[in-house]
C-alpha cells in the first residue's frame, strides 16, 4: 500500500490527542493500533469507513470514529472515508440506494414522469423509506465487506510483489 502518501495526508496522532474536544475520549487515543499503517488496521478501517458512509444521518465522522475506537482500527482513515458521501455525491448515492432497497425488495421502480425534488420526496416518506433503508443496508455492508478484503488483498498483493522484486535483484 502506498504507505508513503497516506501518511502525507493524515494528521498526526499527537495533533488529534492534544485536541481539547477529544479529552473526553481518555486515554483510548493513545493505543497504538489507531494511528498504525498495517494490513487489519487499514482494513479494518477500509470496512468502517465504507459502511458508515451509507448511513444517512448527521455526524457520521463521530460514528466512524467510536466504531475505529472499539475495533482499535486506523482512525483516520476510518473518519476520511465517511467524506465519500458530500454533498456532490449524496443524491445520486441515496437514489442508486433507494433503487437497490426496491429490487431487494421486490417493489415496481418509481414512475419516470414523477418530479424527483425534495417536496415529492417529503410528501413520500412513508413509500420511500424502507427501500431506501434496505438499500442503504445491503449497500453499506456490500461495500464494507469489498473494502475491507479488497484491502486485504491489496495490501497482501503488494508485500508479495516487493518480496519478488527484492529476490531479483
Amino acid at each position: 500500500m502506498p504507505k508513503k502518501l497516506l501518511k502525507k495526508y493524515m494528521p498526526s496522532p499527537e495533533s488529534i490527542k492534544e485536541n481539547k474536544n477529544l479529552n473526553f475520549l481518555g486515554d483510548k487515543l493513545h493505543d497504538p493500533n489507531l494511528w498504525h499503517m498495517n494490513r487489519r488496521s487499514v482494513s479494518a478501517a477500509f470496512a468502517i469507513g465504507l459502511l458508515v458512509a451509507w448511513i444517512p444521518t448527521p455526524g457520521q465522522m463521530a460514528i466512524a470514529a467510536l466504531i475505529a475506537l472499539y475495533f482499535r482500527a486506523n482512525l483516520p482513515i476510518s473518519v476520511a472515508l465517511v467524506w465519500l458521501t458530500n454533498p456532490l455525491t449524496m443524491p445520486p448515492m441515496f437514489y442508486f440506494a433507494y433503487l437497490v432497497g426496491l429490487g431487494v425488495l421486490g417493489q415496481p421502480p418509481p414512475d419516470p414522469t414523477i418530479e424527483f425534488s425534495f417536496d415529492s420526496v417529503m410528501a413520500n416518506l412513508g413509500d420511500i423509506g424502507g427501500p431506501f433503508l434496505t438499500g442503504c443496508f445491503v449497500l453499506g455492508i456490500s461495500s464494507a465487506l469489498v473494502g475491507y478484503f479488497g484491502i486485504h488483498f491489496l495490501w497482501r498483493w503488494n508485500v508479495v510483489k516487493r518480496w519478488n522484486d527484492r529476490a531479483h535483484k
